[in-house]
């Protein structure tokens, strides 16, 4: 832990809290150098949201449970970020969705694969693929680290989540026919437009909601959640994000030119 103490009232406490605990497990080498600098990218783009959950992200949240859940080999693969900020969401949405978990890393090494898998198992996992010598198969379309998956796990899955992720491997994913669910506050990315379901919004608000609606849409049978899929257009869905951040930069700076008008 750093020694920073973050004062509850500080009207970014809740913002400063989650960048220590990305420190925290920078630290402890669970989070890449680079896995900070993604944070603030995401960051910038969750101002431009309002940050909140909104309601094509609620739309797209709803698109990816019924993925998961009628998804006959779904994988939720963790990256170090994901480890750090979403440990526990990770291992419920897993439990609801009858998923495996893989570790999959582009700045991979052993020391990093293992300090995920330990922040999953604490989290309470059972089980965690992609480490060491489990990542034995490699998807060819790829050259980075991103490529060596587990032969028991993203190989044969059908649906894969891939929270913040790079786009190259969403890309490669979706070649191979497989569903991608993506969460990525930025929706003019890579990932998010070659995903199948992009969730735009931040992983510590749309993990417990995708758990929670897992588990909801668990009682559903399969003819509903196929109805839910069928019906969730995700150009469209990132384009109505889009247009939401067009709206609150135009009406932020509605108000900041009254209001300079005002003091005239």
């Amino acid at each position: 832990m750093t020694d920073i103490k973050i004062p509850s009232d500080h009207p970014r406490a809740k913002s400063l809290q989650i960048r220590e605990k990305l420190i925290e497990h920078y630290l402890d080498g669970t989070v890449a150098a680079a896995g900070l600098i993604a944070h603030g990218r995401g960051e910038a783009f969750d101002y431009l949201l309002g940050e909140k959950t909104t309601k094509p992200a609620l739309q797209a949240i709803e698109a990816a449970a019924a993925a998961l859940l009628t998804a006959e080999n779904p994988v939720i693969s963790v990256n170090g970020n994901t480890a750090a900020l979403a440990a526990q969401d990770i291992v419920e949405l897993a439990e609801a969705a009858n998923a495996k978990i893989e570790v999959n890393l582009f700045y991979r090494t052993l020391e990093r694969e293992t300090a995920v898998k330990k922040l999953l198992e604490k989290a309470g996992a059972h089980e965690v693929l992609g480490v060491g010598e489990s990542a034995s198969a490699r998807i060819r379309e790829l050259n980075s680290e991103r490529r060596r998956v587990d032969p028991r796990g993203i190989l044969r899955a059908d649906v894969v989540m891939v929270p913040l992720e790079d786009g190259d491997r969403t890309e490669a994913l979706v070649k191979m026919h497989k569903k991608v669910i993506a969460i990525d506050l930025n929706p003019l990315s890579r990932t998010s437009q070659k995903a199948t379901v992009t969730i735009v919004d931040n992983i510590v608000r749309a993990a417990p909601k995708l758990v929670k609606t897992t588990q909801k849409l668990k009682k559903h049978g399969p003819r509903e959640l196929e109805k839910i899929l069928r019906r969730f257009d995700n150009k469209k869905n990132l384009a109505e994000s889009l247009i939401l951040i067009r709206k609150n930069l135009s009406t932020t700076a509605e108000k900041m030119a009254y209001a300079k008008g005002e003091d005239q």
